[in-house]
Parts: structure tokens; sequence; C-alpha cells
């Protein structure tokens, strides 16, 4: 059982005691909502076949049978605007009678953060009612004359190469990284995904990259077997106190903090470091997460929290649920909450810094 699994059955079991010791809410919830012969939307603002349409699919039949009235549960993907259209269509009509659901990813939080001016939402107006974790493992190229994470200081003051989607995707924590770090990275922009990023990697186009763990253990062990590629770190995980901890799919690589100790010879701190922070909690940390609209009352929200509970004790969820999304544990309740308000806040003196950075150094606009 991993780190995060623990996590979420401990958090789970705790919410539930607390229930139990006040109100009888979830049984009162029940009886008020009955969704039998509807449809729950659920809006992904992405075009089907990525990451989070693939994540909300697998979950959808499991949330159906579980709900009150098993009402069908029908993704409906809204792409547009790096994820802002489908979620300002979900923040300006969805009504909350349950009926209408959103799943957000690490793209649409990255442009909340930062004050996209494409942005017509409010995080803090939604409820949360699940968050899924994932991580990332960045990596270099032996070219590099490194053997091993170890010899990380020896990548400062080599011109290193990345493939880059962009400067506001995913792939902002890893700028962040390698820039505390001291490292000195020409990034290319415009690739259309990770793999496509690996692929240049693999060419010898690139020396440095990082890929999702789903990515990482099918596509890169296979070059660090061969010797083609040197693992650095992992983006980790966070504890039940929002402390970065290693990620239980790679317990030997790093983390960021280790690595940065490694090379500064002190714990990072300041500005930087909280961006980082901040950008990879609500990457990865907190990458996926449902919600429901504005004005969900408190019951709607415990027959919501109630299902996922329902859903994780499911046993063919919990025969599927690694082969289909890899070994993070959904949440919700407590470390929903947790992870939700650690992934949708910022500091506004620490948004600057990364806003100065992308338009001085990228030239990148925001809403461009």
């Amino acid at each position: 059982m991993t780190d995060i699994t623990r996590f979420t059955r401990r958090a789970a079991l705790g919410v539930a005691a607390m229930a139990a010791a006040t109100l009888a809410l979830p049984g009162a919830a029940q009886a008020e909502y009955d969704f039998s012969g509807q449809t729950v939307e659920w809006i992904i603002p992405f075009g089907t076949g990525g990451g989070s349409d693939t994540w909300a699919r697998f979950n959808a039949p499991f949330l159906s049978r579980h709900l009150p009235g098993n009402p069908t549960v029908a993704v409906v993907n809204e792409p547009g605007g790096g994820s802002t259209r489908g979620t300002n269509l979900f923040a300006a009509r969805a009504q909350a009678d349950g009926l209408t659901i959103l799943g957000t990813s690490g793209s649409t939080q990255f442009p909340y953060l930062l004050g996209d001016p494409r942005v017509r939402y409010e995080y803090q107006d939604w409820s949360v009612v699940m968050v899924g974790p994932t991580g990332g493992v960045a990596y270099t190229s032996p070219s590099t004359g490194i053997s091993s994470v170890e010899e990380i200081a020896d990548l400062q003051g080599q011109r290193l190469t990345y493939a880059s989607q962009g400067a506001t995707s995913l792939d902002l924590v890893p700028m962040l990284a390698f820039r505390l770090l001291g490292l000195d990275v020409n990034y290319v922009f415009g690739f259309g995904g990770r793999g496509d990023g690996r692929l240049a990697f693999e060419r010898g186009e690139t020396n440095i990259d990082y890929q999702t763990s789903s990515a990482f253990i099918n596509n890169v062990t296979p070059l660090v077997e061969e010797g083609t590629a040197i693992p650095l770190m992992s983006w980790g995980v966070l504890d039940e106190e929002g402390n970065p901890q290693r990620d239980p799919t790679f317990p030997d690589l790093p983390i960021l903090e280790e690595v940065y100790e490694m090379v500064h010879g002190e714990a990072p701190s300041g500005d930087l470091y909280e961006a980082y922070k901040a950008f990879n909690t609500a990457g990865f940390a907190a990458q996926k997460m449902v919600v429901l609209p504005t004005g969900a009352s408190d019951e709607l929200v415990e027959v919501y929290r109630q299902a996922w509970r329902d859903v994780f004790a499911d046993p063919e969820y919990q025969a599927t649920v690694t082969d289909a999304l890899g070994e993070y544990g959904q949440v919700t309740d407590a470390a929903a909450e947790a992870l939700f308000r650690a992934g949708t806040n910022i500091g506004d003196s620490v948004r600057q810094m990364v806003v100065d950075m992308l338009q001085d150094e990228y030239n990148v606009r925001l809403g461009d």
C-alpha cells in the first residue's frame, strides 16, 4: 500500500468519523437528492483522448454507480483556450442542482494562478469533491557528462536544451525547478506534447526533459536501462500537512528540495521556491479536480463526497484503477480540501514575479 493510499484512507475514515459524531448528514443528503432517470454532465475542458478525458471516462461509470438513483454520467468535452473556454462556460451556466460538474487539470489551474485575462472563473466560489494527483520525473542525457543525480552540480555552466509545449503549460514546473538549481536551459517552444519532447530527446536534439509518471515508466525507463537517460529527480507528493515528500512511485529518486540542498548546501526558500511549490502543487499534487458550481449546498457536496468514498471502496474500482490511472490515489473530504487550497492559491508577489519572468525572458504575454 502506498503512502498516498494510506493518506486517502485515513482522510476518508477521519471525516466519516467526524460526521458520525455530529450529524447524520450523509443519510439526510442521500434522501434529499435522487438523480434517477437523469443525466449528470461532467464537463471536461479538453478534447477527447487526452489525460483528463481518459481520467474522467474511467471514473464516470463508477460515479454513476454510486450517486443516488444511478444517473447517467456523461463526459462532455468543451476544449479551447487552453481549457479556459469550457471552464468559463461552466462558471457562467452551471446550476447548483448536482447535474453539472467540472473536471479541471493543471492546465486549468495555471491560467487562474497567473491571472490570465481569459479566465472568467473563480475557484474559491466552487466546492471540491475529489482531487486526483499525479507525478513527474526530470532526466538528462549522459552527453552532459554526468552519470547520476549526485553529479547534478556539473550541469551548471552547461547550455542545456529542453523541448517545451509552452511556458504557461505544465512545463512551467520544470522551468522553475531548473531555474532554482541555477541551470542554463534553452527552451524550444511549440512542441505538441511531452511525447514529442521525449522523441526530440531520443534524437539527441535536446539533453534535458521531464515526463509524467506513467510516460516515464513506459517510455523513459527503457532509455535509463540502456544508459541513454539519467534520472535526476521527481516532483514528489505532499503529505497530510502539505509537506513535500518523495514520490512513492519513485522512492529512490530525490525531490527538488533534496537536490537543491545537494547543490546549494541549504534548503530552498524565497519567492522563486514559493512559485515552484504553488505550480508544482497545481500541476501535479492536485492536478485533477472535480468541483461543484457556485451555490452548491452542503447537502449536495456531501452527496458527491459520499459517492466518491463509495467509488474508492468499490472492489472493481480498486482492481482496475492502478492500471488505468497509475499509483496515485484519488482523494475526497479533508485531503481534497487541503490539496484544493494548496493548488489554487498563490501570493501576489510570487504571481507577479512569474508573470514578469515569462514576459521579460520568454516574451510570453498572458492571453495572447
